[in-house]
This record gives structure tokens, C-alpha cells and sequence, in this order.
């Protein structure tokens, strides 16, 4: 398979690096071109400091191009870029991806601006991976959900022939869903920071519901969602209690868990783990941040090994009657839940044909 030219917009926040990490070595992309702000334009992209913990890997010493520059889709053009990674602030994303898209550059975005727009598909590949039809062969564009949303939606969907009647869900996010510049905060790695995230949980709610739902109509159940940020540098940790509308036992739980899997095209792609969900008795914050859905590591290579860290992990499992469960959801907020669930979805759109 050819790899396609791609772009990434974003050259020094946590998610952009993310995705240049999982392109430097991907068969089905290669990663010719950066852009970031008007600030790094015109800087090789060595010489962007690197924020995440792994040793920067052996990325191509591209020179960052102006995102806000007016030639800037032209200048991509003539480099065949054919498909754009965008993990930009909302309110940047706003203007160029639709101008991208326009141009015939498939869009696979992690920016929250289009997410539920009509038109452009807001897919987790393994629980509403149809809605994806929606992708335009004119101006192809999708989002990635929002990375709360993931260690809740993956292990409810598994749930949901019982019919889900309410959903009560409590966050516990890491810093780096906030950005690079919380993980040189001194204070806040010591405890001192600020519980609230503005729109979160208005946003999960929403987004929940519309991938449990149709392209055109939201899921109907009830949706209670609180999220806080908590003095831990990676990882999103959730902790639900579903009421359902017909009884269920544990083994039919732990059955559902163990067999969820992704479709035969989403399996065959490079992101996608050996099962979406890796399931445990209790999870372990520092222990089971990595995983490919089969082991846990420490020592993660995400530049060599993309199907690490894109597994959901699932425990503390408690039915509390024959109708209410209680769980712990666990996932990576920067892998499955940003730059590695955005990748998945553009490999996926690969594996459909849906993307030459």
C-alpha cells in the first residue's frame, strides 16, 4: 500500500506532536509537511521543543509552515499533500479545515469546532464506525470524538442490546488533556489545580449521544456527566453507573466486555489494538495507562509500536442489582482519546476504500 503525503497542523502542542510520532514510521501515511502558528513558521521542526516524555524520534526536519498564511492551502497542493491530520485549537480549526477539505485534502480532525455538524462524520470506529458514510467525496472531512468520551462510550456500547436507560458518569482527567503548559506547572503536579473544565461535560454528553445514535437523531437516554481535571500527567479515568431497562448478570457483562470487537476493515488497520478493550479487575492508574488491548508496558515505543496505548482498559465491575452496573473506564488521553484515535479513523476511511 502507497503511503499518502500528509500534513499535520499543529508542530508543538502535546496532540500534534502525538500525531507526528505515530507518522514518522506509519505505512499509509507520510508526514511532508507541519504547520503551526505564525510564531514557529519558518523553524525546522528539530529545532520545536519536544514535550512529550518519550526521546524524540527520527522525524523528517520539515520546516513549519504558516497555518494563518493566505497561500497556505496552495502551498500544500503543490507538496500532493492528499490528507490532514488537525490537532489545532477549535477556534483555529474553524476556518481552515473546511478551506482544506474544499480543496480536495481529506480532513481527519481532532479540533472539538465541526464535531456534530451535518456532513461531517463523528465516528468512534468500533462502536458508530457507519456513520463514517457521511464522509463527502467532495469536501472530505471527520472528527474524532472528545477524549473523555472514550473509556465511557466503549465499554457502555458493548451494553447496550440491554437497553440503557441512565447513565451517571464522574471524570477524573490528566493534565495533559489541558495542554503541554499544565505539565510545567509546578503547582498543579503537586495537587494544586483547578477542578473545573469549562464545557466538558455539556460536550461528553452530547457527543455521547450522537455516536449512540443515528447521523440525524441523538440517542435517547438519560446522560448525568461531571468531569474534573485531577494532578496526574496522563491518562482519563471514568467512573459509571448504568441503569438498564432489562436485567443483566455479570458473566453477561464480562461476556460483552471480553467480545468487543472492531469490524474486519478497522482490525486490519496499523492504530487499531488487538481488542478495543482490555478488560481487568481493578485498574491501576500508573500500571495500565499502556496497552494494545492483549499486554501492558512501561517502556512504550508509540513511533514503532501504533497500536499501543489505543486500548480502553475496563475494571472495578460491580452489579449492584439486576439492572444497575457500576464500572471504571481507563484510557489514554493523548493516544486513544486525541492524535491515535484521529489516525484510526483516517485508516479506517483507507481499509472502506472511502479515501484513495
Amino acid at each position: 500500500m502507497r503511503r499518502r503525503p500528509s500534513v499535520v497542523l499543529g508542530s508543538s502542542g502535546l496532540v500534534g506532536q502525538r500525531m507526528q510520532q505515530r507518522l514518522v514510521n506509519h505505512p499509509w501515511f507520510e508526514m511532508v509537511a507541519v504547520c503551526g502558528s505564525s510564531k514557529r513558521a519558518g523553524t525546522t521542526l528539530d529545532a520545536v521543543e519536544w514535550r512529550l516524555e518519550e526521546q524524540r524520534p527520527s522525524l523528517p526536519n520539515l520546516t513549519v509552515l504558516d497555518l494563518a498564511a493566505d497561500d497556505v492551502v496552495e502551498t500544500l497542493l503543490e507538496l500532493k499533500v492528499e490528507v490532514a491530520f488537525s490537532c489545532i485549537p477549535s477556534e483555529i480549526a474553524e476556518s481552515i479545515e473546511p478551506r482544506l477539505a474544499k480543496a480536495g485534502i481529506a480532513v481527519f480532525s481532532n479540533a472539538s469546532f465541526h464535531r456534530r455538524k451535518p456532513g461531517v462524520p463523528l465516528v468512534i470506529p468500533d462502536i458508530n464506525p457507519e456513520h463514517l458514510d457521511e464522509l463527502s467525496d467532495v469536501s472530505p472531512m471527520a472528527c474524532a470524538t472528545n477524549c473523555t468520551l472514550l473509556p465511557l462510550a466503549v465499554p457502555l456500547f458493548t451494553l447496550k442490546h440491554f437497553g440503557i436507560k441512565r447513565v451517571v458518569m464522574r471524570s477524573e482527567q490528566a493534565l495533559s488533556g489541558a495542554g503541554w503548559q499544565l505539565l510545567h506547572d509546578n503547582d498543579a503536579l503537586r495537587g494544586n489545580v483547578n477542578p473545573e473544565i469549562p464545557g466538558e461535560a455539556v460536550k461528553t454528553r452530547a457527543e455521547l449521544l450522537h455516536v449512540f445514535g443515528t447521523t440525524t437523531q441523538p440517542a435517547n437516554f438519560e446522560a448525568d456527566i461531571t468531569c474534573q481535571r485531577v494532578a496526574r500527567r496522563d491518562g482519563h479515568q471514568v467512573f459509571v453507573e448504568v441503569e438498564f431497562r432489562n436485567d443483566l448478570t455479570r458473566q453477561e457483562v464480562l461476556r460483552a466486555f471480553a467480545g468487543h470487537r472492531f469490524s474486519a476493515a478497522v482490525q486490519a488497520c496499523p492504530s487499531a489494538p488487538f481488542t478495543p478493550l482490555h478488560v481487568v479487575e481493578s485498574i491501576d492508574i500508573d500500571e495500565h495507562l499502556w496497552t494494545d488491548g492483549s499486554k501492558f508496558t512501561n517502556r512504550p515505543n508509540p513511533s514503532t509500536d501504533l497500536r499501543t496505548g489505543m486500548a480502553v482498559v475496563v475494571g472495578d465491575i460491580e452489579l449492584v442489582d439486576a439492572r444497575r452496573l457500576k464500572f471504571s473506564g481507563y484510557s489514554h488521553n493523548t493516544v486513544r482519546g486525541a492524535a491515535g484515535g484521529t489516525l484510526l479513523l483516517a485508516e479506517q476511511a483507507v481499509s472502506e476504500g472511502r479515501i484513495e
